[in-house]
């Protein structure tokens, strides 16, 4: 089954609203989601971005309906380098749908932005989010010690990289 990524639209700021409200995924957003229009808001901040040539974000369909999101961020064309990033609801984890997400997103930043070497991390006590980094040909190259703080707890990270060459 393909999965089909198309930017995000005003009209799916309900989902947005949904997936905010879900266990730790509050930490997926760069600001609070707690309404309709911050959802809006964060979608508009999407479309900035990407009309800046620093981050694309995509809706991620399963049957035509939204249940995830996939990012290539952090787009530097000076060493044509970008950021991966990924998360979809709950009740579509599990199904592969992350790391199709994860797969095709890398084939838009290497074909259609030009990027030569993409990047992602994930804390080391999130196994799923590692399967989705290597599903999607990414390789593991290290772990950055105490690289994020949740709730004032210090967490490592793994560092995956993939390259247009791969």
């Amino acid at each position: 089954m393909d999965i089909l990524l198309r930017p995000w639209t005003l009209d799916d700021a309900p989902t947005i609203l949904a997936a905010a409200a879900e266990p730790v995924m509050s930490r997926q957003f760069t600001i609070p989601i707690d309404s309709l229009a911050a959802a809006e808001d964060w979608i508009a901040l999407l479309t900035a971005r990407r009309a800046e040539d620093t981050a694309y974000s995509f809706a991620v369909l399963d049957a035509g309906v939204p249940v995830g999101n996939v990012a290539v961020s952090s787009v530097e064309r000076r060493h044509l380098t970008g950021w991966i990033s990924y998360w979809t609801l709950e009740a579509a984890r599990g199904r592969g749908i992350a790391t199709r997400a994860c797969r095709a997103v890398s084939e838009f930043a290497f074909g259609e932005l030009g990027l030569f070497r993409l990047e992602l991390a994930h804390r080391v006590d999130n196994p799923a989010s590692c399967r989705v980094a290597t599903g999607a040909g990414f390789v593991v190259e290290g772990v950055e010690r105490a690289r994020l703080l949740y709730d004032g707890v210090r967490h490592d990270t793994e560092t995956h990289a993939r390259l247009a060459t791969d």
